[in-house]
């Protein structure tokens, strides 16, 4: 192995060691080191096929009901885990990104002491898009219990007003890093770029009301693959909703005063 894949593995080898029940921060950090290219390079075990053959299919494991393909993070852990069997070395980036559509995590040094370390395919999402883009999980999700009523009134007047809106919802996050935040699901009819400024711009008009320190953020429900759109369309109602709003005889947030407050 060149120096510079010593180093590779070493990086990531090293945030594994560090990662414990509860260590969010560690965990992160091996996240990190998986996600930057070259450094976060890992060996994955082929269940078929060769390295770069069109048949070439990663192994598969299943953990708790969920699927995942076992790697490991040298030479040295490859020829520790006893693999008779093809290998592949990749960017941690490129891997995520082959895996997390399908619902699929990656499972770290299956064979270690301890059984490895396992990254959730929604990590694996957060690794393939941008760890900064998206909140570090496991996330804490709920009804938002701070009482904003202005904004969600002018937002839900807004959006009225914004013909490519079909409904909206609110989650309050907690991340497992960072600070906590309100989450407004957006669910659209139209995602062409007219459209997209339209909302982003309802969103400006918007935020005037929300109180000073307040962090707020939007998904798309759209979104088939993101955690809060998915707790949002199983948990949330909408608290704006065009097609509830064109039948209602009076208007509460969207929804008729009986059936609108939560």
């Amino acid at each position: 192995m060149s120096a510079s894949g010593t180093a590779a593995a070493g990086q990531v080898e090293h945030m594994l060691r560090q990662v414990t029940p509860g260590r969010y921060d560690a965990y992160e950090a091996l996240l990190r080191a998986l996600a930057t290219p070259h450094s976060g390079q890992i060996w994955m075990l082929l269940w078929h096929g060769q390295a770069g053959s069109p048949d070439a299919q990663y192994g598969n494991m299943e953990v708790d009901g969920y699927g995942y393909a076992p790697c490991v993070t040298s030479a040295q852990e490859l020829s520790a885990s006893g693999w008779n069997r093809s290998y592949e070395v990749v960017d941690g980036v490129d891997v995520a990104r082959a895996l997390y559509p399908d619902h699929y995590g990656l499972w770290l040094n299956p064979h270690a002491p301890g059984g490895g370390v396992g990254i959730p395919w929604l990590d694996l999402r957060r690794i393939a898009t941008g760890l900064d883009r998206q909140p570090a999980g496991p996330l804490r999700l709920s009804e938002p219990a701070i009482e904003i009523p202005q904004f969600y009134a002018l937002l839900a007047q807004n959006a009225h007003r914004t013909p490519a809106v079909r409904s909206l919802r609110r989650a309050w996050v907690q991340p497992a890093l960072g600070a906590p935040y309100l989450a407004i699901g957006l669910d659209v009819y139209d995602t062409s770029p007219p459209a997209v400024d339209s909302v982003r711009a309802m969103m400006q008009q918007s935020l005037g009301a929300v109180p000073d320190g307040l962090p707020v953020s939007t998904v798309a429900m759209s979104d088939e693959h993101d955690p809060v759109a998915m707790w949002l369309r199983a948990k949330a109602r909408p608290f704006y909703d065009r097609e509830a709003h064109a039948t209602a005889p009076v208007s509460g947030y969207g929804y008729p005063p009986a059936q609108g407050r939560y």
